[in-house]
């Protein structure tokens, strides 16, 4: 599974994200692409080094520089998403150190959740566990772009060619299963450095790059300015107290971030899920006024009719719109402690809106050792399912293959107000090893 690399524009940003098993070596790999890019301050380094000392060991645990909760340095796992920021010549990196224990999970879906490429480690003694599989599973369903296979520990293998190519096709072949396109192995010391940032003499039979390399070779993720036009309203601005002048006791404007695509004065939009129409008769950035926006920018938009819009409205372009429904078929990753019930009520958050949302039903749950859709009658922590949802009110949701943004939500505890599951609308579980990704027919679940 190759990727076709392109030089990436100088100083572009990729956002990365660590998976793996307990003890597989991720807060010491990204400890290591810390120190070799030169990203930590020599008072860092010396507590660590000091540290490490205290600890007796005869080099600096560069774990240590990621794991920033006292519990985290204390049992020497890593509980919390831990996120860093480091750069090279060629560009700049956001990396999301994630927790490796199944009860952590749910701290993994955040940390990838938008992820241009997931670093996956796998203890080369130990080849694909079942935490392994799901993290790659959680990998394939969020849809990131690009996966690395970090074999690492593979000095304590003596850096055998035999195992680092078993490993690679254990991988390999959960990868396929889960139609996940990109995937490219690399044998890696992180305690050593071994093909991190340079390309390490002790595998001579590896002629592929470093882990650095490959990061700064990987093409940017696509330019959401060139997907359709959204904007979930966040707020509707009103003059408060005592209007200066008529214009601006008359303003109206509805701000947010634009989750994708272009909008431009005078373009005909349409406000979801009323389906109004009508046309942008402004853009204001702070004190400023556009003649265009894009994604990410936040804005806030002045529209030419006088239209009941509230928070958690999308303000769509007219030719692409998706169509509102009350009714989601959708894989989510069951994050909650008590297990999910058909029946069970819940709030759905899509965007800036918040509806109520009942279970239908459960359709199916992913087994991680045969890869494929078994039944099921609940959803336990940590599981990856199929369901069928039933909103209070429609909500434009969009399939995810084809947005990220439009496609996700949340399932929120209305008694607690705790995040319990991400969902992913119009995803699919493989039915069989050899079965194609999309169902067809009356299987395949659309909008």
């Amino acid at each position: 599974m190759a990727t076709t690399m392109t030089a990436p524009t100088r100083g572009t940003l990729l956002r990365l994200a660590t998976a793996g098993s307990v003890d597989d070596g991720k807060s010491t790999l990204v400890g290591r692409l810390l120190h070799d890019t030169k990203s930590v301050l020599s008072d860092q380094l010396a507590a660590v080094e000091r540290v490490s000392r205290d600890r007796g060991l005869t080099a600096a645990d560069l774990a240590l520089l990621t794991d920033g909760l006292r519990a985290e340095r204390e049992q020497g796992i890593t509980i919390d998403v831990a996120y860093r920021y480091f750069a090279t010549a060629q560009r700049s990196f956001v990396l999301a150190d994630c927790p490796g224990h199944v009860q952590y999970t749910r701290n993994t879906v955040t940390g990838s959740s938008t992820a241009d490429v997931v670093v996956l480690l796998v203890d080369a003694r130990k080849g694909v566990l079942e935490q392994t599989r799901r993290h790659l599973a959680v990998t394939a369903l969020l849809r990131v772009p690009h996966v690395i296979v970090a074999v690492n520990k593979i000095d304590l293998v003596d850096f055998s060619q035999e195992v680092y190519e078993r490993v690679n096709a254990e991988v390999q072949t959960v990868a396929r299963e889960l139609g996940v396109e990109d995937a490219i192995a690399i044998p890696v010391s992180a305690l050593d450095g071994d093909n991190i940032a340079t390309r390490s003499a002790r595998t001579p039979w590896y002629a592929g790059p470093s882990l650095l390399e490959l990061l700064e070779q990987l093409p940017p993720s696509e330019d959401p300015s060139h997907e359709a036009f959204r904007l979930p309203v966040q707020l509707v601005i009103r003059p408060q107290g005592a209007a200066r002048d008529q214009a601006y006791r008359d303003y109206r404007g509805y701000a947010g971030q634009v989750a994708s695509g272009v909008v431009r004065v005078g373009d005909e939009v349409v406000v979801l899920p009323s389906g109004r129409r009508t046309t942008v008769a402004g853009i204001d950035l702070g004190d400023r006024t556009l003649d265009k926006a894009f994604a990410p920018q936040s804005v806030t938009l002045r529209l030419a009719d006088e239209i009941d819009i509230s928070r958690g409205d999308v303000i769509s372009s007219v030719a692409d719109a998706p169509e509102p429904t009350q009714d989601i078929k959708a894989v989510v990753c069951w994050l909650g402690d008590a297990p999910l019930r058909p029946g069970q009520r819940l709030l759905l958050k899509h965007g800036s809106r918040t509806v109520q949302s009942a279970v239908r039903t459960i359709d199916g749950a992913l087994d991680l050792d045969s890869m494929t859709s078994d039944p099921a009658d609940v959803l336990a922590l940590n599981d990856i399912g199929l369901v069928t949802l039933r909103l209070a009110s429609p909500v434009p949701v969009e399939n995810y293959s084809t947005s990220r943004l439009g496609g996700s939500f949340l399932l929120i505890d209305a008694h607690d107000g705790r995040t319990v599951a991400a969902g992913m609308v119009g995803a699919t579980l493989p039915t069989a090893a050899d079965a194609p990704t999309q169902p067809e027919g009356d299987e395949a679940w659309e909008i």
